[in-house]
């Protein structure tokens, strides 16, 4: 070891004092180092099934209980869904979701849940007007105050969370806090407070159970992984609605052209971040901060079919992948049922026919057209908080471009000036 190194995480991973801001990850152990400071990853390279895990659905009762937050929005909709045709295995015992309270009350009709979480307070009176002829209503709190008090619902198993930006980060730590699984559907968690949360789960023994399709995919794929099997991983991205168009056509592209995506029906905010590849920059982080892999072993492969959701690649150069359907709805419930599968209808969930298909494509991103990754790559290196900078700045960059307020070249624009002024800060 030279003069001026220390060992961090006790596996050899050293701290060199040239290089403090940069976060890596220790290849034996897979922990998260920066600064001298080692955060346990989610799942450090493997996924062990322990015999807690196989009892999580089998010891229940009835149905698994379960708090969404974000209930009227993509995630939280598709969740409904599941729990709509799965109404022997799933229940619904709290409600958070933000201004779409018409959707919410046809909700809180259906699934009856006794916490309701709406963020505006001057709007109860409406929600009860809604609701009335109800034999029993729930009750109804506010704010972010309310999304916490849902997340903490003493009935509930699990959380789904499905609130989108660093809005989701609060009601999930406190639902760590208070012991529920996580469903982890909201990016900024991990990307904006990933060395806040990894700690906070790890001592609340919580697991935190991917619902993002890709890495639902790489989790998938690390159930039976042996200690240190997992060399590198391949996140695969759809290109967005700007996969196949010159660059030179990008200045004046609208709102309506970024939310035209291929394959994918997601909220306006994903869907735009999808178009710039942001989505797969902010994926890459939150690969690093849940399976401990170094940002050099992550790699962005453009695959046009979104049919290949995510593959690993192993010590012996194997690659496993997971292959499915476009649809958020089989990754939301294998977190749901895990580590168990649930039987669903084909009529439902169709087959995956490949045969019918015909053929799958891949090939490398284009970094002009998608200036965004190496954006996020840089922001994810640096760590601390610099990956919550960008997160931040990019959701208010795509506000204003959704309200058309700034171009879409001028997202990433804003985005790498935040960060800059961050940096020299």
């Amino acid at each position: 070891m030279l003069a001026g190194q220390k060992p961090v995480c006790g596996r050899g991973v050293i701290c060199d004092p040239l290089r403090i801001g940069r976060q890596q990850s220790c290849r034996k152990c897979k922990q998260i180092v920066r600064a001298g400071v080692t955060v346990p990853p989610a799942w450090p390279g493997r996924v062990t099934v322990t015999e807690a895990d196989s009892n999580r659905m089998t010891n229940q009762s009835g149905p698994k209980p379960f708090s969404v937050l974000g209930s009227t929005g993509s995630i939280g909709t598709q969740t409904l869904d599941i729990v709509r045709e799965h109404r022997d295995k799933f229940d619904i015992v709290g409600l958070a979701a933000g201004g779409n309270l018409d959707l919410l009350a046809e909700q809180v009709r259906e699934f009856e849940p006794s916490l309701v979480a709406i963020r505006d307070e001057s709007r109860i009176g409406e929600l009860k007007e809604a609701l009335s002829g109800m034999s029993k209503l729930p009750e109804i709190v506010v704010g972010q105050q309310g999304a916490e008090e849902v997340a903490r619902h003493p009935d509930a198993v699990s959380v789904v969370t499905g609130i989108v930006g660093c809005a989701g980060l609060s009601p999930t730590c406190a639902a760590i806090e208070a012991g529920k699984e996580i469903c982890l559907a909201n990016k900024e968690t991990l990307i904006a407070g990933g060395p806040f949360v990894l700690p906070l789960a790890a001592k609340h023994n919580v697991p935190l159970l991917p619902a993002d399709s890709e890495h639902s995919a790489i989790f998938q794929c690390l159930q039976g992984i042996p200690d240190q099997g997992l060399r590198r991983i391949l996140l695969t991205a759809s290109g967005g609605a700007f996969r196949d168009l010159p660059v030179d056509k990008l200045p004046t592209v609208t709102v309506a052209d970024a939310l035209k995506h291929p394959n994918w029906a997601m909220g306006k905010k994903i869907t735009v971040d999808s178009a710039t590849l942001m989505n797969k920059g902010l994926e890459v982080i939150e690969a690093h901060y849940l399976f401990g892999v170094d940002y050099d072993n992550i790699e962005i492969i453009i695959h046009p079919q979104s049919i290949i959701h995510s593959m690993i690649e192993t010590a012996d150069s194997s690659v496993l992948g997971q292959l499915g359907w476009a649809s958020m709805k089989l990754p939301i419930l294998y977190t749901m049922s895990w580590p168990g599968r649930v039987e669903c209808s084909e009529q439902t969930w169709p087959r995956l026919d490949l045969v019918k298909l015909g053929s799958l494509t891949f090939k490398e991103p284009d970094h002009v057209k998608y200036p965004a990754m190496n954006v996020a790559y840089a922001a994810g290196r640096a760590g601390g908080t610099m990956t919550g900078v960008l997160s931040a700045a990019n959701e208010m960059a795509v506000e204003m471009f959704i309200d058309e307020k700034i171009g879409y070249l001028e997202i990433m624009k804003y985005v790498e000036k935040c960060c800059d002024v961050h940096r020299r800060s």
